[in-house]
């Protein structure tokens, strides 16, 4: 009954929203009628709820009233429901022959408003539902200590799942298998799918994201296979990246040289030196390329680190494990504030107009980091490195370098390109917060 009560608040919410961008999209299409675009035919509500039936419509084919996805997840689906609808619904018009009663500016103008403000409305909504207890599921996790407190902690910082933990009176069960035999899991899954309707299984492999992998059925035999690909080797995810990088390039140029000239100035005003700091780093396939980014040390600094050193030899240990130190006495005032709101890296724009880095990919390695990436550096290598990346988003300076590269191991393992979407989002907000960076 709860659930139920939730969803109904759910689409409530969703058609009053749907209804308020339509009101929203006359008015804007209206503004623009004196320019020198065709008049246009104001509609009224009534003959436009078809196209918000098939969103709705949509949206549920997407399951986003019956399962809770996370944010990033959610905000996909509704971005791929709103999308298809547009086609759908000029499909329609077309074919009943109706196109041109209905304006499309119009309807173009209605889906970029939904597209930009659906999944901001929409985390919002769930914000304010969820912070009454009564609206989240009662959730059990089952497996060995570890995997339940990483669970736990989850649930608890992720608010937009709904989810409480609870030993008692649960809805809903997760059971994670990392740890556990197949005897002891099969025996959770029979136990508990007999007390609950909503069963989850975290699989034993965590270096995979099986959301992009496709399930095959053996109904013969009662088995599943599950299809893994190497996404970001694919021949046409590879064209697909460079595309967007392209894209990327041509929106961000403009804002590039204005914030390169004032970068310039102030480097050349604090300091003597040059304004860029170039460095050989590993590329693809292992061909070392010269890596651009703005100069944040003193310039010939090496007697002023050595003499740091010595009197603090505990950054020595950490240096080995983080490959950054504490306290580096060899950047400059200015350099501190390029380094701790990334700025310094924002130089790397030239390496990707050059075809040797991308917007988001693993970190460009020293050359004398090569023989510390392990048995992962052939994989690494095998794409180009990143201004930016999973590690970036991910906790930066509290990992440690072997942590890193297992993140980057993943993305590369698992990429989309709304992956890519999400981290470039996740890095405004890493660098506006001045989140880990040192």
């Amino acid at each position: 009954m709860k659930q139920k009560i939730l969803n109904s608040l759910f689409i409530g919410m969703d058609i009053i929203f749907l209804i308020a961008i339509f009101y929203l999209a006359v008015y804007l299409r209206t503004s623009v009628s004196n320019l020198q675009i065709p008049n246009f035919n104001e509609i009224i509500l009534k003959d436009f709820l078809f196209v918000i039936f098939i969103i709705l419509g949509l949206f549920h084919h997407e399951k986003i009233y019956t399962i809770k996805y996370d944010f990033w997840q959610e905000s996909l689906k509704v971005i791929k429901s709103f999308a298809l609808s547009y086609f759908i619904v000029l499909a329609m018009l077309t074919i009943l022959k109706t196109n041109l009663e209905y304006s499309r500016l119009f309807l173009s103008l209605y889906f970029l408003l939904g597209i930009i403000s659906m999944p901001i409305f929409r985390r919002y909504v769930r914000k304010f539902l969820y912070s009454f207890e009564i609206f989240k599921t009662k959730t059990l996790i089952v497996g060995i200590e570890k995997e339940v407190s990483l669970f736990k902690k989850e649930i608890q910082q992720n608010w937009y799942l709904g989810q409480c933990y609870t030993e008692d009176k649960y809805e809903n069960v997760i059971i994670i298998s990392k740890g556990l035999s197949t005897e002891e899991l099969n025996k959770c899954i029979s136990k508990y799918i007999q007390e609950t309707s909503e069963l989850y299984v975290v699989p034993y492999i965590t270096d995979i994201n099986f959301a992009n992998s496709n399930i095959i059925e053996y109904s013969n035999i009662r088995y599943n296979t599950i299809q893994i690909q190497n996404r970001l080797l694919l021949p046409k995810n590879i064209w697909i990246k460079k595309l967007f990088d392209f894209i990327a390039v041509l929106f961000v140029i403009p804002i590039f040289l204005f914030i390169h000239i004032i970068i310039s100035l102030i480097i050349k005003l604090d300091s003597k030196g040059a304004i860029f700091f170039k460095q050989h780093r590993l590329g693809k396939n292992d061909n070392d390329f010269v890596c651009y980014k703005y100069r944040t040390m003193y310039e010939n600094s090496d007697g002023i680190l050595e003499s740091y050193l010595q009197k603090n030899p505990d950054e020595v240990a950490y240096y080995d494990k983080y490959h950054k130190y504490k306290n580096d006495p060899r950047i400059t005032k200015v350099g501190n504030f390029l380094r701790s709101s990334s700025l310094d890296e924002l130089a790397q724009i030239i390496n990707v107009l050059k075809g040797e880095m991308s917007f988001v990919g693993p970190r460009p390695y020293m050359l004398k980091e090569s023989c510390k990436l392990g048995e992962s550096q052939d994989f690494i290598l095998k794409v180009k490195p990143g201004i930016t990346g999973l590690w970036q988003v991910s906790g930066r300076n509290d990992l440690t370098f072997k942590e890193r590269n297992e993140l980057e191991v993943w993305y590369i393992k698992n990429w989309s390109l709304w992956a890519d979407f999400v981290i470039l989002i996740k890095t405004v907000k890493v660098v506006l917060g001045k989140v880990g960076a040192r």
